[in-house]
């Protein structure tokens, strides 16, 4: 793909993201994207053939951002701890922000998905592999004496709901910045080892 047409794609994806944060995904259309991208029908059927093709584009693109956190950040002077609580700094950041937030989308998306008997393996993919690098990480925080924790996935797996979790009580009955502090701390205050 040459530099223009990868630039193209992205004006693409950076547009429909914020169609989808506005509108959900059940309610956009092929021509909302067209009508917001400023570009001809065709031009974007080039790069995409659905609303769902682009948002799984996006989902993916999403993921690997969110990677990209534990990946910069994760090394050998850093803490478990400090990654561990700049990760949960990043969900709460996410959780607050009204503006290019695609929860409420890419629910829509995955619950059309399930209604029509498919499934996007992407979602449980991406959930799982947070779980694996949280796993990880929480391991290294026991192995270095910083964390106390008995079974690390489980507490890896648990730490995703309670996030997933606060993500749909944000969109339904709606959430306070104290809320998710509250809920953060305790999950930190489950793992950190208390000075003797």
């Amino acid at each position: 793909m040459s530099d223009k047409a990868a630039r193209k794609k992205q004006h693409i994806l950076d547009t429909a993201k914020k169609v989808f944060a506005e509108k959900g995904f059940k309610d956009v259309t092929m021509k909302d994207i067209v009508e917001a991208c400023d570009i001809s029908r065709g031009g974007l059927y080039i790069y995409f053939d659905s609303t769902e093709s682009i948002i799984r584009e996006i989902m993916a693109k999403e993921a690997g951002e969110k990677d990209d956190i534990f990946s910069r950040n994760y090394n050998k002077e850093t803490s478990a701890g400090d990654i561990l609580a700049l990760f949960l700094k990043e969900q709460k950041k996410e959780l607050l922000s009204k503006k290019d937030n695609l929860s409420v989308a890419v629910y829509e998306y995955l619950f059309m998905q399930q209604a029509k008997g498919e499934k996007d393996p992407s979602s449980g993919d991406k959930f799982s592999s947070f779980v694996k690098v949280l796993t990880h990480l929480i391991e290294n925080g026991v192995e270095n004496e910083e964390f106390y924790c008995e079974d690390p996935e489980g507490a890896a797996r648990n730490i995703m709901y309670v996030i997933e979790g606060l993500r749909i009580t944000a969109h339904t009955v709606g959430i306070t910045e104290s809320d998710i502090d509250r809920e953060l701390v305790y999950i930190m205050s489950g793992l950190l080892v208390g000075e003797e």
